[in-house]
């Protein structure tokens, strides 16, 4: 293969983000923001991009559904936009939502991170960190979760394409797996088929920590997103 063919390669897997990545990367990006490693003005990008279509704040308000107001704060910098509102600016401007986080350039081939200096993010149950740090296993993503005592993923349950992977590193944990329900304590894993409908609870009084890692076999898939939808809000 040539050189050329090398870089088109390598660009191509870039630009094909799975939803699932697209929603972790917005959900990852605040941590990043705060903590200096990158200078990412959302307000900014939203606004080049609405610029460059020749748009007005009122056409792109109309196109994508969402109050003229609230694109005015965030083109400002007045308001950060959660994952859902960023979805429906990336829709309307035909753009991935890395589109208003990434800033340049190809993806590593290799990534080493130190302890407590991951990309992560908080909700309401605990931390989720990024282990791949952007470099993708396949369409998997490793993901280090943190959850506080008596805490839930809620009582909603998820069903999506693919598979997933929990390792207990300390504590214990919950999952439900249909109808079966699995006991995770230290060095205890588990392994499903994602379509199966599940859901985890941390019902002990310590905190939790797991390695988790999500497999969607559609790189389409937006249920996998559900993982995130209570952590961003």
């Amino acid at each position: 293969m040539s050189l050329s063919s090398r870089k088109k390669t390598k660009v191509s897997k870039v630009l094909r983000q799975s939803h699932w990545r697209e929603s972790l990367k917005a959900a990852m990006q605040p941590v990043l923001e705060n903590s200096g490693e990158s200078e990412i003005n959302v307000g900014k990008r939203l606004q080049e991009m609405r610029i460059l279509r020749g748009l007005s704040i009122r056409s792109l308000a109309e196109m994508s559904g969402l109050n003229f107001n609230t694109l005015s704060l965030i083109e400002n910098e007045k308001t950060s936009p959660n994952v859902s509102t960023l979805q429906q600016l990336a829709s309307a401007l035909n753009v991935p939502i890395t589109s208003f986080f990434e800033v340049g350039g190809i993806a590593s081939e290799v990534v080493f991170q130190k302890n407590h200096s991951r990309p992560s993010t908080l909700f309401p149950h605990g931390e989720l960190e990024d282990l791949g740090g952007g470099l993708a296993l396949g369409e998997a993503t490793p993901l280090l979760m943190t959850a506080k005592p008596k805490t839930s993923s809620g009582e909603e349950t998820i069903a999506h394409s693919g598979q997933e992977f929990i390792y207990c590193l300390e504590g214990s944990l919950v999952y439900f797996v249909g109808d079966e329900q699995y006991v995770l304590s230290q060095g205890d894993s588990l392994i499903f088929q994602a379509h199966i409908p599940h859901r985890w609870e941390n019902k002990s009084n310590s905190t939790t920590q797991c390695i988790f890692i999500i497999c969607p076999s559609d790189n389409e898939d937006r249920f996998v997103g559900q993982h995130l939808e209570n952590k961003l809000t």
